[in-house]
C-alpha cells in the first residue's frame, strides 16, 4: 500500500490508531476544501454548477460503496443520529410497538428509540455477550416486534454481526430492518441489498475518512413515502429549482429527507475521500483492514495480563481492537499511550484500537512495544 503513503501525511512520531473515532483525511481530502475554499473566495457561487456535480459524483460514490439500487436512493444527512431519527419519528408507530436493540449500541442508536417512550414503544435490550448474538436478537422480537435496529459493528467491542442472516430473518418475520453502518461503511464492504436492510446510515468522519457534518442515509424506495416528513424547505422538493411554483411535494427520491442547503464544502472532502477507497477498491481496504488487526490482536495476546474485549474470530472483526490490561486503569494505559503518540481512545471495557488499511505496520509494531513496557511496569 505504499502507493497510498503520500496520501497520509502524518507528523513523525504519530500512531493514528482512532478511525473508529474521527479519522485523518488524505491529501486529495485537504486538496479539494483548499481548492473550494480559493474558488470560493475568488468567484463566490459563480461555479456552483461544478459544485453540484461534485455533489452528484459523491451521490454515486456513496450508492456503490453501499450497492445501492440507484444514487436516488441515498440522502446526504448531517450525521448518523439524523438519520436514525428520520426513521424513529418517520414511522407511524402503536401503542405496544415493540424495537429490539443491543445492549452494546452507541448511544445515538439506543436513546432515539428510547425517546419514542411517549408513544407506549417498548424498546427491548439484548445481550451479545453469549455465542449466537444473532440468535439471542432474533429470540427476543416478541408477537407485538417492529423493527429491529442494530450496528453493523458494536462501537466499543468491535464485534460484527451476521447482517445477512438477520435481514433474511426480518424479511420472513415481516419486521424492518435498520442498521447503523458507521463502524463498517469504509473499513469492510457493505451491500444493503445483500442483507436485506430497509435502513442503513453512516457518518463519514469515520472509515470514509471524510469531514464531520455529513453522511449517508440509505432508505428502501418502497418505504420513502412511508416515513413521515418533519422538515421541508427548498430542497426536498421534487421540482428542484423551480422557485416560481405553488404546487409543491417532496422529492419522490431520496432527497426528499434533504430538507435545505447542501454541504457543499463536507461534499467537496468526501467526494475525494471516497474517490481513495475506490481507487484501492474494498476488498483490498478490508484485506488490508484485516492484516492490521490480526496483528494487533496476535501481539496483544502475546502479552501477559493482557485481556481482549475483541472477538478472537475473524470473521467477527471488522476495524476495533479493545483490550485491557490487569493491574492497570484503563485511564492510565490512554493517557501513557496517548503521551507517546498513539492516538486511541478509551471504549466499554478497554481502551481501544482503530488502525485503517494504510496505517504503517511498523508504528503497530513500535505501539504493542509501549504496551509491552506498561505491563511491565
Amino acid at each position: 500500500m505504499s502507493v497510498f503513503h503520500d496520501e497520509f501525511e502524518q507528523a513523525p512520531g504519530l500512531c493514528y490508531l482512532n478511525h473508529a473515532a474521527i479519522a485523518p483525511w488524505p491529501r486529495r481530502a485537504s486538496d479539494a476544501v483548499a481548492r473550494f475554499a480559493r474558488t470560493n473566495q475568488r468567484l463566490g457561487a459563480s461555479e456552483y454548477p461544478a459544485w453540484l456535480a461534485t455533489e452528484r459524483r459523491l451521490r454515486e460514490r456513496l450508492a456503490r460503496l453501499v450497492n445501492a439500487p440507484s444514487s436516488g436512493d441515498i440522502a446526504l444527512v448531517g450525521n448518523t443520529s439524523q438519520a436514525l431519527s428520520l426513521v424513529a419519528f418517520g414511522l407511524d408507530w402503536q401503542p405496544g410497538d415493540q424495537v429490539i436493540i443491543s445492549d452494546e449500541e452507541f448511544p445515538s442508536n439506543r436513546v432515539v428509540w428510547q425517546a419514542l417512550a411517549d408513544q407506549q414503544v417498548q424498546v427491548t435490550e439484548v445481550s451479545l455477550a453469549g455465542a449466537d448474538p444473532e440468535a439471542a436478537l432474533l429470540a427476543a422480537c416478541g408477537p407485538n416486534a417492529r423493527l429491529l435496529a442494530v450496528s453493523a459493528v458494536q462501537y466499543a467491542s468491535g464485534l460484527r454481526l451476521d447482517l445477512a442472516r438477520l435481514g433474511a430473518a426480518c424479511r420472513a418475520r415481516d419486521l424492518l430492518f435498520c442498521v447503523d453502518a458507521i463502524q463498517q461503511v469504509g473499513a469492510l464492504p457493505f451491500d444493503v441489498q445483500a442483507i436485506a436492510c430497509d435502513f442503513a446510515m453512516a457518518d463519514g468522519h469515520k472509515w470514509m475518512l471524510g469531514p464531520e457534518g455529513l453522511g449517508l442515509f440509505y432508505c428502501r424506495s418502497e418505504l420513502r413515502q412511508q416515513l413521515k416528513l418533519h422538515a421541508y424547505g427548498w430542497h426536498m422538493l421534487e421540482h428542484l429549482g423551480d422557485f416560481d411554483r405553488r404546487a409543491w411535494q417532496p422529492a419522490r427520491s431520496a432527497r426528499r429527507f434533504e430538507c435545505g442547503s447542501p454541504n457543499m464544502l463536507g461534499a467537496c472532502a468526501l467526494e475525494a475521500s471516497l474517490s481513495l477507497l475506490e481507487e484501492v477498491g474494498m476488498p483490498v481496504v478490508a484485506e488490508q483492514l484485516a492484516l492490521r488487526v490480526g496483528q494487533l490482536h496476535a501481539g496483544l495476546a502475546a502479552i501477559p495480563g493482557i485481556r481482549l474485549h475483541s472477538p478472537a474470530d475473524p470473521a467477527r472483526r471488522a476495524g476495533i481492537v479493545s483490550f485491557s490490561l490487569d493491574g492497570h486503569a484503563n485511564t492510565d494505559i490512554y493517557r501513557t499511550l496517548s503521551n507517546s503518540g498513539v492516538i486511541c481512545a478509551q471504549r466499554g471495557l478497554g481502551v481501544r484500537f482503530s488502525p485503517h488499511f494504510y496505517t504503517d505496520q511498523q508504528l503497530i509494531d513500535e505501539t504493542l512495544r509501549q504496551v509491552r513496557q506498561i505491563a511491565m511496569r
